[in-house]
């Protein structure tokens, strides 16, 4: 007798989507649990990244090691007037379509992969249609309440369809739902691993008060001059009540610091201004107990996981107005509060007085924000695209 040596057999996945960081850095987060728990096992994992030159995905994808092609697509340009749909760019970009399937094709072809996993964007749907033509698994991930475009194109082929909340089952089409599972929205797990004494000493916020409650504001990577303007005209008022660590982008820091002279000296020590959190953000969300912020799908995934109160300022261009139905949809259970419309000084305080007066208020919205959170979600995605690829 002799004993069988062969390894065991590598799991081949076909991860397409990005655009954003919202459809990116999900399928990142997916991709490494899924590696970690084959090699728990003893297995590999040969990833390919289909996406566009473009993207935010191909600067991860190669960042990360992750192998990488593209493929011809096509952009929807988004109007309310359906005349406007049918517009020069829109048709030409559609045209690229045929392309980019045949491209995808041939790529979903020779790679042979046993799942494909598409997070949505643009660039998701050839892939995913030719997932369907090579009759490969093909499992969608949305991260928002409402499915996106590209994920309601691509739903007919899915094999199955992992949402990030409850509420979106009853927005699927009927014969979707049956295919469908809530699995949450991944998230990078060094986000739950923050320590608030950390972030103090990282910023070095010495003039901080602990007694107080501090607010996180922050409008993403590159600021948001409207989240920004709004706490510059409420920054006394929020000073005489918080500590406040404000990530406003980098072109903006000058100017902020400059409105800040003006501050009482107490005031001042209270108020941290900063171009970009980068690897102390878990520590600084762990220190915050109001975050202040836009309300895409990462946001609300980080934000639920660690139970943390919000006042959300909907970026209003989204597509498909997605920011404000996420905002809507945690607020409708207490679980943050959304400023829709238009959004002044006077509405933030009318909206920050009540959590940060009231220990007891916010600690009620912490605990509705962590019932929404899923701080497992990448765990029950690789179960879903484990699952698909046995059935497929």
């Amino acid at each position: 007798m002799h004993s069988d040596h062969r390894t065991p057999r590598t799991f081949r996945l076909i991860v397409t989507g990005g655009g954003t960081g919202g459809h990116t850095y999900p399928a990142l987060t997916a991709i490494r649990t899924l590696q970690a728990r084959l090699n728990a096992d003893g297995r590999a994992l040969d990833v390919l990244w289909i996406g566009t030159e473009q993207g935010l995905e191909a600067r991860v994808a190669r960042t990360e090691g992750i192998a990488f092609t593209t493929v011809a697509t096509g952009k929807v340009r988004r109007s309310s007037n359906p005349l406007k749909m049918v517009s020069p760019a829109n048709v030409r970009d559609m045209a690229r379509v045929p392309l980019g399937i045949a491209q995808a094709r041939k790529v979903v072809s020779d790679f042979g992969p046993d799942v494909v996993l598409a997070t949505g964007g643009y660039v998701a749907v050839p892939a995913g249609l030719a997932a369907r033509m090579c009759r490969r698994p093909l499992v969608l991930h949305e991260q928002t309440v409402r499915l996106g475009l590209a994920n309601r194109r691509l739903a007919g082929s899915a094999t199955r369809i992992a949402v990030s909340s409850e509420s979106s089952l009853l927005l699927l089409p009927e014969a979707a739902r049956k295919l469908a599972v809530v699995t949450g929205n991944p998230i990078r797990p060094a986000v739950l691993a923050g320590h608030a004494d950390k972030a103090i000493e990282a910023l070095e916020l010495r003039g901080f008060d602990r007694r107080l409650p501090t607010v996180y504001v922050t409008g993403g990577a590159q600021g948001a001059q409207q989240i920004n303007e709004v706490v510059s005209g409420a920054l006394p008022w929020l000073l005489e009540r918080a500590n406040v660590v404000h990530q406003c982008g980098p072109d903006n820091v000058a100017e902020l610091r400059r409105r800040a002279a003006g501050l009482h000296p107490g005031q001042a020590a209270r108020y941290y201004v900063t171009g970009f959190v980068g690897p102390e953000l878990p520590d600084v969300l762990a220190l915050a107990d109001v975050v202040i912020s836009r309300s895409g799908a990462g946001t609300l995934a980080e934000l639920t996981a660690l139970g943390k109160p919000a006042i959300f300022v909907p970026l209003a261009s989204s597509a498909g107005n997605e920011q404000a139905h996420n905002a809507r949809h945690l607020e409708e259970s207490g679980a943050a509060v959304a400023l829709l419309g238009e959004v002044t000084a006077d509405t933030l305080r009318a909206a920050a007085h009540p959590l940060l007066s009231d220990p007891a208020r916010r600690a009620a919205m912490a605990q509705r924000s962590r019932a929404h959170g899923r701080p497992d979600a990448a765990e029950r995605l690789v179960d879903v695209i484990l699952s698909a690829s046995s059935s497929g």
